[in-house]
């Protein structure tokens, strides 16, 4: 499939051209780049996962204090950096310490960490447990290192940005939305030609993307559980037919939580992916992971699931390497 060179005469431009359907259209989504082997969402793990062959690398974002998107997954930070430690009198009446209340500059002092729980224990033991130097990232130096890779291999890595907590940042004054469409704008990749897409948990910051800010590029809803609190949405009239038909005004797919398409206990399929297809609607599973995988199920039989089963179109991993190892393995089937 030819692509699409995005340059200028004095210099050349991210380049993220049309995606190659390979493994039959199945795209394989670096969940936080390659986070099931270096800090997550870090430059290096990020260069990894490209390395490992995946379509589309993950960015979470916040804003900084200055209006900066860095590639976070939280909108707190001391689970994953050492702020604690070099900034200890920053943190909010909680006891957190959030992204939006640093610089840039204060945040690039700090080292990134492997995820840890509030014991400061490793949250999956068995990862990344080196002394390395890792920093927190910007989204644009994401966009460059990916474009990069792309025009120097001729390849179409795509990127997969996820605009975190919309409705909070709007009550710190920020708008986030704006930000990432301004980001993209700047790039010229505000296309919908482009191998990107943008996801979010709220409904109603895809359509203000879309339909106020005039975003063009590919949009997934993500659905979580009401339980989650994770925004205001209704998820559970999102997971209806009602819902996903609503989802399709805005959206090209969907990021359903695996057991939201597949119940491992009873092993019993929900209709979700069944109802998602009939309005056409992408479906892109979160998260698998070999080293946290159901109980009683082995990496290869929660793949054929997803894949062969469901049949969904994509899936987010930790573990970029191991599914297209499985995808190659199993060509056939």
């Amino acid at each position: 499939m030819a692509g699409v060179i995005v340059a200028s005469c004095s210099s050349q431009l991210p380049h993220f051209g049309k995606p190659i359907d390979a493994n039959d259209g199945f795209i394989v989504i670096a969940h936080r780049g390659a986070s099931g082997y270096l800090p997550e969402h870090t430059i290096e793990a990020a260069q990894l996962a490209i390395e490992q062959g995946a379509h589309y690398i993950e960015q979470d974002l916040v804003l900084t204090s200055d209006d900066i998107l860095v590639v976070l997954h939280d909108i707190h930070i001391e689970t994953v950096t050492n702020v604690e430690d070099v900034f200890p009198s920053r943190a909010r009446k909680d006891g957190r310490y959030y992204a939006i209340d640093f610089t840039l500059a204060e945040l690039k002092q700090l080292r990134v960490h492997e995820r840890q729980n509030n014991q400061q224990e490793q949250v999956y033991p068995d990862r990344y447990s080196g002394d390395g130097v890792f920093r927190i990232a910007t989204f644009d130096e994401h966009i460059k290192r990916v474009s990069k890779h792309n025009i120097t291999n001729q390849a179409f890595v795509g990127i997969y940005p996820e605009i975190k907590a919309p409705e909070w940042h709007l009550t710190q004054g920020k708008d986030i939305a704006l930000a990432l469409y301004d980001t993209l704008e700047k790039n010229q990749l505000n296309r919908s030609d482009t191998n990107i897409y943008v996801q979010s948990f709220e409904p109603k910051s895809l359509q203000y993307l879309r339909h106020e800010l005039g975003l063009n590029v590919k949009l997934v809803q993500l659905i979580g559980e009401n339980s989650w609190t994770e925004s205001s949405a209704d998820y559970d009239y999102l997971k209806s037919e009602a819902g996903l038909a609503f989802i399709a005004t805005y959206a090209q797919g969907i990021g359903p939580w695996m057991p939201q398409l597949y119940d491992f206990d009873s092993s019993f399929m929900h209709p979700l992916a069944e109802h998602a297809k009939k309005v056409g609607l992408a479906i892109h599973p979160y998260t698998f992971r070999k080293d946290a995988l159901p109980d009683g199920y082995s990496a290869a039989r929660v793949m054929k699931i997803m894949h062969n089963d469901i049949q969904v179109d994509g899936i987010f991993t930790d573990h970029t390497d191991t599914v297209l190892s499985w995808l190659e393995t199993n060509k056939a089937d």
